[in-house]
């Protein structure tokens, strides 16, 4: 990907983790209103293609920039680090005993049909994202460690399924 063309350059962004969200709400809806397909309505058709390719594009940068993972993540790949997702699965030994832990709390909370055990742990993986997201600052925009920002990447992702996976308990248990 090249780095002149990025989602970054697209709203006139720092390339950085750290992100003012206002800001980029601001820049996205400047670009929106240059390029949103309405302004092209009496454009020719290859005009309006193109409007709604940007249209499109800016759409995406957009979705993926406001995500503070998805922007981590996306932010390892313009510095050529793969998040080798599929592959890579290697944990540091404590986060794989927190993964335990998490596994045999969600067990016990479904099996006792409580939700009070599911608030804790889902208040357990918000400070785990809040301590990922502090990490990932750290890595990218101090450090520039794109390899170790991947690690953490793969850990956020880890914990947002989970996170998935405590929503449908609740679901089960209030049935």
């Amino acid at each position: 990907m090249s780095q002149e063309h990025n989602h970054f350059t697209l709203f006139q962004l720092p390339q950085q983790f750290a992100l003012d969200s206002a800001a980029l709400e601001q820049a996205y809806r400047k670009v929106q209103s240059q390029v949103h397909p309405d302004r092209f309505a009496s454009a020719g058709d290859a005009e309006k293609r193109v409007a709604m390719q940007w249209a499109t594009r800016a759409n995406e940068a957009f979705q993926i920039l406001k995500s503070p993972l998805k922007r981590a993540a996306y932010l390892c790949q313009l510095h050529g680090v793969d998040l080798a997702i599929e592959s890579n699965t290697a944990m540091p030994p404590e986060f794989l005993m927190h993964q335990m832990e998490w596994r045999e709390a969600l067990h016990e909370a479904r099996a006792g049909g409580h939700g009070e055990p599911l608030a804790a742990l889902e208040s357990e993986l918000k400070a785990m994202q809040t301590d990922l997201q502090h990490t990932l600052e750290r890595q990218i925009d101090q450090q520039g460690d794109y390899a170790a920002a991947a690690q953490s990447v793969r850990q956020w992702m880890f914990v947002d399924k989970f996170a998935a996976e405590i929503d449908a308990a609740y679901a089960a248990i209030e049935g």
